[in-house]
């Protein structure tokens, strides 16, 4: 059989033709505006940067002050992939003339979970494209209440920052913050939304004067849903992070025995935490504060008393009891953060009372993350219970100040 080498030699163009024109496939580079789209038909906005990077394209997920640098994005024809570097979530897009649509999915260690999403590009706002007139500026400390309002069940501190219609902010809860908040005050509307990979919140509220909120809605993720309130308030506070969990009566020591990431058992009782300081932190590679707290403890607390006799151990709770898979998650953490000390699998969830089944010892907890505080002797000198992120500005600063006088103090003593 003769073989016509002028037709070979055109379909090898057309194949290489079309390689380069799926390889020519790229986002448009600048400020898009994406949108999560919730069980309700809320949309949950935020933006992001698209750059050339190094020979490859990477996006910047943009929170207020907050920078989420994603590495990991790939164009494959029309297709986009985009993953998160932390939270075990991913996007799975198609680019079009107009822009990208498709689905974010969180993996949830048993199942996965779909939001629809789209994006547009040469979009910097995020609710609202032009100019708005704001009625009132709230700017201050709110004593916030959410769900059905029981006292002290969800009493919340809302912190805001207005500059004309523009606003930034966070909600504080004795477990931690709502992260970095963004939005605009319309009239006397409130809209306030923030994405991270592994959480998406959107807040709408009625601003009825410079002292009350009313009608306020909360929507997180796919489903999740709650109604708010607020007054204003320049001494709201929270109650003392130190004094919410304990250890059971007749106790002032715990002990627990777990397998790190490479499968190697490591003991609170093991050598290397005799006569040392020890901060055991009780986390999961879901929670958003949990990587506040380890980005602090990686990037300036551990660097500066480690070598001074202070070891640090993270227990890590995570969605799934199968070891492979929470190793998988947690070394994502580790790698991200370039985590310097052990993290454990428990092999405990973070529901129900698991924490306290894996830790006898405790009295109650409370949420993710917490912190337990060791002497050289080895009892439990304090608990702290959340943590407040950078979102949080002057907060997160006095819980710098304070948690590096307790380790002063601790270091000091015979």
């Amino acid at each position: 059989m003769l073989i016509n080498k002028r037709l070979i030699l055109s379909i090898l163009l057309i194949i290489s033709l079309s390689g380069m024109a799926l390889a020519q496939n790229k986002l448009q580079t600048g400020v898009w505006r994406g949108a999560l789209t919730t069980s309700s038909g809320n949309l949950v906005p935020f933006n992001f940067a698209v750059a050339d990077t190094d020979g490859h394209q990477q996006i910047t997920v943009l929170n207020g002050s907050e920078r989420i640098k994603v590495p990991d994005v790939k164009t494959i024809g029309d297709s986009v992939f985009i993953r998160m570097p932390l939270f075990d979530s991913e996007f799975k897009l198609k680019l079009n003339v107009d822009g990208l649509t498709g689905f974010w999915i969180r993996h949830l260690g048993t199942k996965d979970s779909q939001v629809p999403f789209i994006a547009t590009p040469n979009t910097s706002w995020r609710f609202f494209k032009d100019e708005q007139k704001a009625s009132f500026d709230i700017s201050g400390s709110w004593a916030a209440t959410f769900g059905a309002g029981t006292p002290g069940k969800d009493e919340l501190v809302g912190e805001f920052k207005q500059n004309g219609s523009a606003l930034t902010g966070t909600f504080l809860s004795t477990t931690g913050d709502y992260r970095f908040l963004q939005g605009n005050v319309l009239g006397n509307h409130l809209y306030l939304s923030c994405f991270d990979g592994g959480h998406a919140f959107f807040f709408t509220a009625k601003i009825n004067d410079d002292k009350t909120i009313t009608e306020g809605e909360f929507f997180a993720g796919i489903s999740g849903h709650e109604s708010w309130t607020a007054v204003k308030d320049p001494n709201a506070k929270l109650p003392d992070a130190y004094s919410l969990t304990a250890l059971k009566p007749g106790y002032k020591k715990i002990d627990f025995t777990f397998k790190d990431i490479n499968g190697n058992t490591v003991s609170l009782s093991d050598s290397r935490f005799k006569n040392k300081v020890v901060i055991v932190q009780i986390l999961g590679s879901w929670c958003p504060n949990c990587m506040d707290e380890t980005n602090y403890l990686v990037g300036s607390y551990y660097p500066k008393y480690h070598d001074k006799g202070v070891e640090v151990i993270g227990l890590a709770y995570e969605r799934t009891t199968d070891f492979a898979k929470s190793q998988r998650t947690l070394q994502q953490l580790k790698d991200h953060f370039n985590v310097p000390y052990p993290l454990l699998i428990t092999g405990y969830t973070p529901g129900g009372d698991d924490p306290q089944k894996s830790l006898p010892a405790l009295a109650d907890f409370k949420g993710f993350p917490t912190t337990i505080i060791i002497d050289k002797k080895g009892d439990v000198r304090k608990i702290h219970t959340g943590f407040s992120g950078p979102g949080t500005g002057e907060y997160y600063t006095q819980f710098i100040d304070e948690f590096t006088q307790l380790t002063d103090d601790l270091l000091a003593e015979k």
